[in-house]
């Protein structure tokens, strides 16, 4: 009897150790991008322990990751009913919930997180973005106080590892402390992957003739800002010139966008199911000249990819506001207005700015003809429009506090926003009912195709920008629309874009120099509508006469901006800032 006891024992330790040997090697093999590899250990630390809930909650990643979502789901899911006390399960399972568009499930599994492990970096790390969309401004002000005072107070090592790059971008947040934070990401990927990638780096020649090899790399060559920015970019290269690669490691969705840009390129490389250095290689084996990162440290992006330094010259451009970190990325693409000589400090990168801005847009994207009526998207026949697309976590207390003050001093005005979370709308609503507005004068606008969504932008009179984080594809889409944008510029680059876009098409003067010209301005506006009028005109011509919309002429700047730097590197010299001159 004594020895069957200590036999289970034994029996039992040993599978629980196996089991715990199995989830850390499925943890390295997933750190290192070997996705089937973790799978396989996960599901071997479950064969050995199915009640194991650690080893359920990573497998459920690994298949939120792959593209298996459903399964992925019942994972973390499950992984909670096994131990509703593992933080870590919860955070998986809230992230996951998150980035489905969840957010209301989202944060009721984020909170149990935060009650589970009060103080722990690891949930706040997680749960600020979605903080931010749910407009939860009491918690995104602590957190930003707590974050600032440990880094006045604390050396690096006690706070760098605490806030991701891409957030830090969005909150407002020293200038010193956001540039810290991307070079301790930087140097950790560097010393994590850079030891990987010996002879992967090619050197160019000055005595290269074949045709310079631009390579673009992204998760978003699909139904998303950066593919509806680009779409039509890729076609345009001058192909006696430039050979064009794109390196996608995101969804196929099936869209036109993602249609679009495959035809556009000369070469499609879908290395969703390959780890960062077999990527890298592919990069390096194609000979690529320039790489061109859309992602950064956005969620779902490869910087590994940029730490191996598979091409000679690195550029961070479009999707990421802010700097990769020293060593990720040589040049980043700006202008003149979006990132001034003033914030260059806060960039690892080199400057290259474009003649006009930064930005490309589709000249050829498609806007519904359908006559829609404001009763059709719940808005009343009379009155002033204000419309503000933005997402909601760009809309802050500042900001929102603003747009009350301008609805009470224009009588009979609504505010147009975009469809979000329950919890979110009703945080919008109570905070206007405190402001002294009707919360029925909050309409919000429902999901719609882009061409639909394009089309409706008709049935407002004034997009009112967010300004501690800009739109940038959701203002370009409402003047394409012909929809005026009244902005305010900040001190970040992410505060500055939609300056450069407004001025690009032609409307200088919705430029507010300050949120009480912001204020003033929108008001005025509001009661004198031939001065609108005028500025749909303007837009009006910007579709077929701005630089903004100029895709071609874009493209001729861009690729002078290649030829540039490519020459630079080819005679030995290190990036420096370039300026290009109007063509």
């Amino acid at each position: 009897m004594l020895r069957r006891l200590i036999d289970t024992l034994f029996n039992r330790s040993a599978r629980l150790r196996a089991s715990a040997e199995a989830n850390e090697a499925g943890i390295l093999a997933w750190q290192s991008g070997n996705r089937p590899a973790a799978e396989a250990h996960f599901r071997a630390a479950l064969a050995s322990r199915p009640d194991y809930a650690a080893a359920c909650s990573n497998l459920g990643m690994v298949l939120v990751e792959t593209g298996r979502l459903d399964e992925g789901h019942s994972l973390l899911l499950r992984a909670v009913e096994l131990d509703p006390m593992h933080a870590g399960a919860r955070i998986n399972l809230a992230n996951t919930l998150y980035i489905d568009g969840r957010l209301d499930e989202s944060l009721t599994h984020f909170r149990a997180a935060r009650m589970i492990a009060p103080g722990s970096s690891e949930v706040m790390l997680n749960i600020v973005r979605p903080l931010m969309d749910a407009c939860a401004w009491d918690d995104v002000e602590e957190f930003v106080r707590q974050t600032v005072r440990t880094h006045e107070e604390h050396p690096a090592h006690a706070w760098s590892g605490g806030l991701l790059p891409f957030v830090s971008q969005l909150l407002p947040l020293p200038g010193a402390l956001r540039r810290r934070i991307a070079d301790e990401q930087a140097a950790w990927l560097i010393r994590e992957w850079g030891g990987l990638r010996p002879g992967l780096q090619a050197v160019m020649t000055g005595h290269d003739t074949r045709r310079f090899r631009i390579g673009y790399l992204s998760r978003d060559f699909r139904n998303n800002a950066v593919g509806h920015l680009t779409a039509a970019m890729f076609g345009l290269h001058d192909r006696n010139r430039f050979e064009v690669t794109a390196y996608s490691f995101g969804p196929d969705d099936g869209s036109d966008w993602r249609r679009r840009i495959e035809a556009g390129c000369e070469h499609f490389r879908d290395l969703r199911d390959t780890d960062p250095v077999a990527a890298a290689r592919r990069i390096a084996d194609d000979g690529i000249d320039v790489l061109v990162d859309f992602g950064g440290h956005t969620g779902g992006s490869r910087p590994e990819i940029l730490a191996l330094r598979p091409a000679p010259l690195q550029i961070n451009w479009l999707g990421y506001p802010g700097t990769f970190g020293k060593g990720l990325a040589d040049y980043l693409i700006a202008d003149r207005i979006a990132l001034p000589a003033e914030l260059e400090p806060e960039y690892a990168e080199a400057v290259i700015r474009m003649p006009d801005c930064y930005q490309v847009n589709d000249h050829e994207q498609a806007v519904d003809t359908v006559p829609i009526r404001r009763a059709d998207a719940g808005l009343p026949e009379s009155g002033f429009v204000f419309c503000a697309f933005n997402q909601t976590f760009k809309i802050d207390r500042e900001v929102f506090s603003a747009w009350m003050r301008i609805l009470l001093r224009v009588h009979g005005s609504v505010l147009w926003l975009l469809g979000t979370s329950q919890t979110a709308a009703g945080a919008l609503r109570q905070s206007a009912e405190t402001a002294g507005i009707d919360p029925a004068r909050l309409v919000f606008a429902p999901s719609l195709p882009k061409s639909a969504h394009l089309a409706r932008h008709a049935l407002a009179d004034l997009f009112l920008d967010t300004w501690t984080v800009n739109g940038g594809t959701t203002v370009s889409d409402a003047l394409w629309a012909g929809l005026p944008v009244l902005v305010c510029p900040g001190n970040r680059f992410v505060t500055r874009v939609s300056a450069s876009l407004v001025t690009a098409a032609g409307l200088p003067e919705f430029v507010a120099g300050s949120t009480a010209e912001y204020e003033r301005l929108a008001v005025e506006l509001a009661l004198a509508p031939w001065s609108l009028a005028q500025a749909r005109v303007q837009l009006a011509r910007s579709r077929s006469t701005s630089s903004l919309f100029d895709t071609p002429r874009f493209v001729r700047s861009l690729e002078r901006a290649f030829e540039a730097i490519i020459v630079r590197q080819r005679q030995g010299l290190r990036a420096e800032n370039i300026d290009l001159s109007p063509l």
